[in-house]
């Protein structure tokens, strides 16, 4: 994992005249920063997560490119941090990953109440940055590689926006494949991926799957920049329905999929989050220590002073 955090002054947006409004709705925001801070990194139940806003995200992944070095870009939700307990290509995943962003309001929320920093406009993932993303895509005309998704639905979602983006350039691979380290599925597929010499790399095969197989072929890979993105282009040509983006904003988000698609998704928000009420509790119990030493520090040393 990258750990050489800088500390930078602020720089400007990636688009200087965008409005206040389109960025979160209301009042000015600060301007977004170019370099890492120590402090956007936070534990939250049990895990390492990064507070960045999107425009933030994508102003390094700007400059990974840019640079033509190799980072990776993680999100956890609650079922990241539900199948985190026990699996270890998982775990080795978020310890490689040079950013981890959050995609649940509720994560957020909670965040705010123990550790006091988070946002709403912290939450980064693919639909909330999208629009971005492929527009700075298309303006560095980066190559993008895309690998994961039924056979024809990643090469539509391709066609699809290099049509709405022009400049920017999409290889695909379905991720119907032997994903076994030393198949020779996966030996082509490098060879594939190396050929085309991709600046950013999605990976989009389900959880688990994805991330075990980044923790075992990064390091084959030409420098890049690596994402786990899930389901990402199955929403472009919709074959999964995308909740509207109000939705996330109010945390709702899991309410909308769990109504469209219960079957699958009953245990994952239901019965799951269950599985954290652990680490909640090991947050709930550090907040109240820092709040306490916070109230009784200052009076302490009050008090001595008076005595002195």
């Amino acid at each position: 994992m990258n750990a050489s955090f800088q500390i930078q002054a602020p720089i400007e947006a990636i688009r200087p005249g965008r409005r206040a409004a389109d960025l979160r709705g209301k009042g000015p925001r600060a301007a977004h920063r170019a370099r890492r801070r120590p402090e956007e990194r936070i534990r939250l139940l049990g895990a390492l997560v990064d507070l960045v806003r999107p425009e933030e995200m994508l102003l390094y992944v700007d400059r990974k490119a840019a640079l033509g070095e190799a980072a990776i870009i993680a999100n956890h939700n609650s079922h990241s941090l539900h199948l985190l307990q026990g699996e270890p290509l998982l775990s080795a995943f978020f310890d490689m990953a040079d950013m981890i962003q959050v995609d649940s309001t509720r994560l957020l929320l909670w965040a705010r109440l123990v550790n006091g920093r988070s946002r709403r406009f912290h939450r980064c993932t693919y639909l909330d940055w999208r629009g971005d993303f492929w527009r700075k895509a298309a303006a560095r005309r980066w190559r993008v590689f895309y690998l994961g998704g039924a056979p024809g639905v990643a090469d539509a979602a391709a066609a699809k926006i290099m049509a709405e983006f022009p400049g920017v350039e999409v290889r695909c691979r379905d991720g119907y494949f032997d994903a076994a380290a030393g198949s020779a599925d996966n030996a082509a597929l490098i060879g594939q991926i190396n050929a085309f010499s991709p600046d950013i790399l999605f990976v989009g095969m389900g959880m688990q799957r994805q991330e075990a197989w980044i923790v075992l072929h990064q390091h084959y890979l030409r420098p890049c920049v690596t994402f786990s993105v899930g389901a990402a282009f199955d929403y472009e040509v919709g074959v999964q329905t995308a909740a509207p983006r109000w939705t996330g904003r109010m945390g709702v988000e899991w309410l909308f999929r769990l109504v469209h698609d219960p079957r699958r998704l009953a245990v994952r928000y239901l019965v799951e989050p269950w599985t954290l009420v652990g680490p909640a509790l090991a947050d709930a119990r550090f907040a109240l220590r820092r709040k306490l030493r916070d109230w009784f520090a200052p009076r302490l040393n009050r008090r001595a002073s008076d005595r002195g």
